[in-house]
C-alpha cells in the first residue's frame, strides 16, 4: 500500500487552493512529493466546471445578490457543472498518481463516492448512488459532490462533502445543473451537530481503505 500524505489546511480561498493544486500536481508528476490528500474549507464561492458554459446558466442569483452575501464566482478547470463551496463543507483534493494499476477514471469517481457513503454510514446516515448521476446521495438529496481532473493519470480537484454547511447558499444555484434534486448535509441528515475534525478523521480512514493507501501527516 502506498503512502498518502494528508494535509489539513483549514480555510483557504479558492484561488489559492487552485494554485496550490497546480503546483503539487507538477511536484507529484516529478516524484518530489508522495500521493497527497488536501482537506480544507473555502470561504463562500460558486465554482464553474468545464462542461458547456461551465454552469453559468445554472447560477440563479444575480451579481448584486452574490456580492451582498459575500459569495464569489470562480472558474476551476475540473469536470462537472456549477457547485457551491463554503464553511462547514469539507473539500478534499487528492493529488494521486493512479499508475500503474488504477488507470480508470470511472473507477476513481466511484471510489470517491464510496468514501463519502461510508462516512455517512459512520454517522448512521444511509447514503448511496443514483444511477446516471455522480456524487453521494441521501434519498434524492446530494450530500457529496464530485468534480475531478485527471492529467496523465495525476488527479486533482476531487470532492465536496456537506457537514455543517449552510444549505441556504445552494439556493443561489441549480446545484450541479440538476433541477429536480435537493441538497443535504451530514448535520441535517444525522440530526445533530458534528465536529469537523472527527468527520475528517472518518474521511481519511475510508479514503485510505478504498484507495489502498497508508496515511501520514504532513511534515
Amino acid at each position: 500500500m502506498g503512502e498518502l500524505e494528508v494535509r489539513r489546511l483549514g480555510v483557504i480561498p479558492y484561488s489559492e487552493a487552485l494554485a496550490l493544486q497546480r503546483s503539487l500536481v507538477e511536484e507529484r508528476r516529478e516524484g518530489r512529493v508522495p500521493d497527497l490528500l488536501l482537506l480544507l474549507q473555502h470561504p463562500p464561492v460558486i465554482t464553474l466546471g468545464v462542461k458547456g458554459d461551465g454552469g453559468r446558466s445554472n447560477v440563479v442569483a444575480d451579481s448584486l445578490r452574490l456580492s451582498a452575501l459575500g459569495v464569489g464566482i470562480s472558474e476551476t478547470g475540473r469536470g462537472g457543472d456549477v457547485t457551491y463551496h463554503g464553511p462547514g463543507q469539507i473539500v478534499g483534493y487528492p493529488i494521486l498518481d493512479l499508475r500503474p494499476d488504477r488507470c480508470d477514471v470511472h473507477r476513481y469517481v466511484r471510489d470517491l463516492e464510496e468514501v463519502m457513503i461510508r462516512v455517512c454510514a459512520d454517522y448512521g446516515v444511509p447514503a448511496g448512488r443514483i444511477q446516471g448521476l455522480t456524487g453521494a446521495w441521501v434519498g434524492n438529496d446530494k450530500i457529496g459532490a464530485i468534480g475531478v481532473r485527471v492529467s496523465r493519470w495525476i488527479t486533482s480537484h476531487g470532492f465536496a462533502f456537506n457537514v455543517n454547511t449552510d444549505l441556504r447558499h445552494f439556493d443561489l444555484i441549480v446545484p450541479c445543473g440538476i433541477a429536480n434534486r435537493g441538497v443535504t448535509s451530514l448535520k441535517q441528515a444525522a440530526g445533530r451537530n458534528l465536529h469537523m475534525d472527527e468527520v475528517e478523521d472518518s474521511l481519511i480512514r475510508h479514503f485510505c481503505d478504498r484507495l489502498e493507501r497508508v496515511a501520514t501527516a504532513a511534515p
